[in-house]
Formats: structure tokens, C-alpha cells, sequence
């Protein structure tokens, strides 16, 4: 192995959405793949999760939905929630993406690019239910919800959901978030059919608060098996990536292995304990192009050691590596250059 490798398992991305989807029902998930599907490679992903019977998917961005329909096809249901340009609208309605709405101004603009184009919008409406990143303000909502109404009588628009993201700060403040939410929803209620789609949560809320779950769940790191940054271990879900570097030479009685800081690896994790032939070492120093662990009997170049993954060799997982230097697990992940290869295991 020349290059360190990110191992990807399909059987274990499969598994997790198993048992994500058990967890959450009636909930649908709407599976999350932004950032290239958190680092794990969005093709491979998308096409993992069609087959495993996944109808909707979280793009954050046009972009992405775009690759996420090419490889999914017309059926699944794309989701992008990131304001856009114009051509990218142009895009996404041709493409039948559903468009996540936050201003009056987004709306207005897609209304626009609808009757332009001859084409149907779908959206979701989204209130801000206090955390303040992109919603529409309670006292706007019901102007903005007629103004949706009124698009989709002259039939340029179909208002096919209702959604926020909530701060997970506190039980307290969530439970606020979902009274605004569920108020927001009311409004809809009462200028025509309330629409099918209603989705406030992500991983977290969606796993440990059943209560406010909507319709659909947003769901990204827990169906990768990246747990939350300082949270519980999660029943039935394991990490399906571990990150892999083969040891290049040894020198004063430590391995070198062919991975640094220049990889995407954080040099503050050092002293984290890696997974090697014999069990756990510690990972003593991350320099640019390679890393030293601490030793082993019998160790010899060419072996490998697993900088994190599931623990089958004693590494962590990247979330506890992330811990180290208070960031979350994602952001190990996705930080990883393109010269660490992605293999999927199958």
C-alpha cells in the first residue's frame, strides 16, 4: 500500500441504515450527503443507499442534489437547502429538486424561474424556529405562506413541506423549537391542505427525541457511524470507515508510517492511540508527510496501523479523536486529502 487508504464498508453502511430506519419509524430518513457524503465519497453512497431502498437524500446544495439524481435517478427524492442562483434554480427545476426556502427574496426568485421556465416548483417553507440560521421570521410567515399559495394556484409552485433545524442546544429549547414549528404548520393548515412533508430534526434530535420528529428525519453522520462530539456510543450503529497507513520504516525502536498533517491529518491529535498489529500505541508525533507510532514486537514495514476506525485493532473512532482537539467527527473526516484513496470494501 503506497498511499494510506480511507476503508469504507458497504455491508456497514448498510447496516446502519437498517438500523437507523428502524429507530426513527414512522419517520422516513432523509439520508444526508453533504461535503461529498461526509468524506466517504458521494457516488458510491447514493447508489449504496438507492439500492438499500433510501427515497430521499439531503444534498445541502443544487450542486450536489444534481450529482446525487445522477446517480439516483428521477424517482428519489433530492432535497437542497442552501439559498442558490438563479441558474442554479434553473438547474434544480429541470432537475425536479426539491428546494429548501428560508427568504421571501429565494422565493420570489424561484417563482420566477418557474414561470419561466414552464415548470413546477416544489418547496419546503422554512420557519425560523430560533436558531437563527435561515428561516423565516415568524412575523413574515404568514405573508410568505400566501405568497407560496398564491403561486401554486396559478400552478408555478407545489408546497410540498414544512421544515426548520433547531439549536439541540438544550430539551428545554428544543421543545420550544417544536411549539414554533408546530404553530408555522397551523398557518399552512389554514390557507389550504397541509402538506405531507414536515422534518425539524437531524441525527441527534431524530435519535434520542422521538417526540419531535416529523414526517421525515434528517440524517447524515449516525448513518455513516460518526457518533456526536462528546454523546453516548450509538446501539447498533459502528463506524463503516477506517482510516489506514502502512508503515514505511522503522526507526529507534518506532514505526514511520507513510501519512502526515499535508494528508488531512490533524498534527494536534498526537498522542491518540492508533490500532497496529499488536493492539493500541500511542501515536506519538504527525509531521508533514509522515507520522511516528510507538512500537511493537515484530513490527515491520509494510504492516499496517489504523489511525481510526470501528476498534477492531484497538484505534478510536474519529470522533474521539476529534474530542482531542474539540472539533466533531465530520470534520476528521472530511479534512482528508485526495491522496488518502477511498476503497470500498464490499
Amino acid at each position: 500500500m503506497s498511499r494510506p487508504e480511507l476503508r469504507i464498508s458497504a455491508p456497514l453502511l448498510r447496516r446502519n441504515l437498517a438500523a437507523v430506519r428502524e429507530r426513527i419509524a414512522p419517520s422516513t430518513l432523509m439520508l444526508v450527503v453533504k461535503d461529498d457524503a461526509y468524506g466517504h465519497g458521494l457516488p458510491w453512497v447514493v447508489e449504496t443507499a438507492d439500492a438499500a431502498g433510501v427515497e430521499w437524500f439531503g444534498s445541502y446544495d443544487v450542486r450536489s442534489a444534481l450529482d446525487v439524481r445522477r446517480v439516483a435517478g428521477g424517482v428519489a427524492r433530492v432535497f437542497a437547502w442552501a439559498t442558490s442562483t438563479d441558474a442554479e434554480i434553473d438547474d434544480a427545476l429541470v432537475q425536479s429538486i426539491d428546494l429548501g426556502v428560508g427568504t421571501a427574496e429565494y422565493l420570489r426568485r424561484i417563482i420566477a424561474r418557474a414561470a419561466a421556465l414552464g415548470v413546477v416548483a416544489r418547496v419546503h417553507l422554512k420557519i425560523d424556529t430560533g436558531l437563527h440560521r435561515n428561516g423565516v421570521l415568524r412575523e413574515d410567515w404568514d405573508g410568505v405562506v400566501a405568497d407560496a399559495r398564491a403561486a401554486e394556484r396559478a400552478g408555478l409552485l407545489e408546497l410540498v413541506g414544512v421544515w426548520s433545524h433547531i439549536a439541540e442546544a438544550s430539551d428545554a429549547e428544543d421543545d420550544e423549537a417544536q411549539a414554533a414549528f408546530l404553530d408555522a404548520v397551523r398557518v399552512v393548515g389554514e390557507s389550504g391542505p397541509i402538506p405531507a412533508v414536515q422534518h425539524l430534526t437531524a441525527s441527534a434530535a431524530s435519535w434520542w427525541r422521538p417526540e419531535l420528529r416529523g414526517t421525515l428525519s434528517r440524517i447524515g453522520a449516525f448513518c455513516y457511524g460518526v457518533r456526536s462530539a462528546d454523546g453516548p456510543e450509538l446501539d447498533g450503529i459502528r463506524p463503516i470507515a477506517a482510516l489506514v497507513a502502512s508503515v514505511s520504516a522503522v526507526s529507534e525502536g518506532d514505526a514511520v508510517i507513510g501519512i502526515g498533517s499535508f494528508d488531512g491529518l490533524p498534527s494536534t491529535i498526537a498522542g491518540a492511540p492508533v490500532g497496529t498489529p499488536e493492539g493500541a500505541r500511542e501515536l506519538r508525533r504527525i509531521d508533514h508527510t509522515t507520522s511516528v507510532v510507538q512500537g511493537w514486537p515484530g513490527m515491520a514495514i509494510g504492516d499496517e496501523v489504523h489511525l481510526f476506525g470501528a476498534g477492531d485493532h484497538g484505534e478510536v473512532s474519529a470522533t474521539t479523536l476529534a474530542e482531542r482537539i474539540d472539533t466533531v467527527g465530520e470534520e476528521i473526516l472530511t479534512r482528508l486529502s485526495v491522496r488518502v484513496r477511498r476503497v470500498v470494501v464490499d
